[in-house]
């Protein structure tokens, strides 16, 4: 086992509740650690693209990158385009090879939400061996966080869940429940807990159908972080956490070496300690060992 869809995975991770890091990187220096870490804590993993870094790398390069370094190992590995607005930047990634596919429709009414993000599911279906993921409700930037964490309004309805899984043909679904992206500015930001559980418990019993995604996952406490897993988040997005590593080891190599003109000792020491953050946040999310 080494490529796999994400569903593949995450049945298994929110049966036996523990979570898949899925990590977004903006460099193949990056992805190299994600892979080695993942491989030396035998532990699946989740390759994700938001869709800046993927239209600056070419999606071409990072599927060629993606498959010359997951076929070397025998990890479950998924090449995730994350959060994509756009229906026809969706196709053409499930054309080159990536595994599983975000819509990002929160921005729309239920309605076109459900239109779009079908549209992506059957596309992607239709192909084979590529997996789906939806959003309901808004995932707000940290700036955002306490305004939407006290606007019923904007977190998932529960009620509206499974109607648009069914009517979506999602794989993955990723609940608004309070989460934000970005480092989050208080020590305890608002997180609908009971929300995710209900949710859960509407989509995934008594058989897990529709594996749930946390987004927002960096600056969460620990014990925040294993409750959003014991109440059914299986997908868990890290990507703020590694753009501060990768620019704080960057900016820590260059002060240390300032006359050293050595790129290939820069990518060593950022690659070193990305993978440790790696395999900290696979203890954390208790994927290590799960590789099976």
């Amino acid at each position: 086992m080494a490529i796999v869809s994400a569903k593949e995975m995450l049945v298994k991770a929110s049966q036996e509740k523990y979570a898949v890091g899925a990590f977004n990187i903006t460099s193949v220096v990056q992805m190299g650690a994600i892979i080695e870490g993942a491989v030396a804590k035998n532990a699946p993993v989740i390759i994700q693209t938001s869709v800046t870094p993927a239209r600056f790398l070419k999606p071409e390069v990072v599927v060629a990158v993606f498959k010359a370094l997951a076929n070397e190992v025998s990890i479950p590995v998924c090449l995730h385009l994350d959060h994509c607005t756009d229906v026809d930047f969706c196709k053409i990634c499930a054309d080159l090879g990536y595994t599983n596919i975000m819509f990002d429709g929160s921005h729309l009414d239920f309605e076109e939400n459900i239109r779009r993000t079908r549209e992506v599911s059957d596309y992607c279906h239709a192909i084979g061996g590529i997996t789906v993921e939806g959003e309901l409700g808004t995932v707000s930037g940290v700036e955002d966080q306490i305004k939407v964490a006290s606007d019923d309004a904007q977190l998932c309805d529960p009620e509206k869940s499974f109607e648009f899984v069914e009517r979506s043909g999602i794989d993955l679904f990723g609940p608004a429940i309070g989460t934000a992206h970005g480092i989050y500015q208080t020590e305890n930001p608002v997180i609908d807990f009971k929300r995710l559980g209900e949710i859960y418990q509407m989509l995934n019993t008594p058989l897990v159908k529709t594996p749930l995604v946390v987004h927002g996952g960096t600056g969460l406490s620990e014990p925040t972080v294993r409750n959003l897993i014991q109440n059914g988040g299986s997908k868990y997005n890290v990507s703020t956490n590694l753009k501060y590593i990768l620019m704080d080891s960057t900016h820590e190599y260059m002060t240390g070496h300032p006359k050293e003109y050595d790129p290939g000792k820069l990518d060593k020491h950022v690659k070193m300690e990305t993978r440790k953050r790696i395999e900290y946040w696979i203890d954390l999310l208790g994927s290590e060992g799960k590789a099976l």
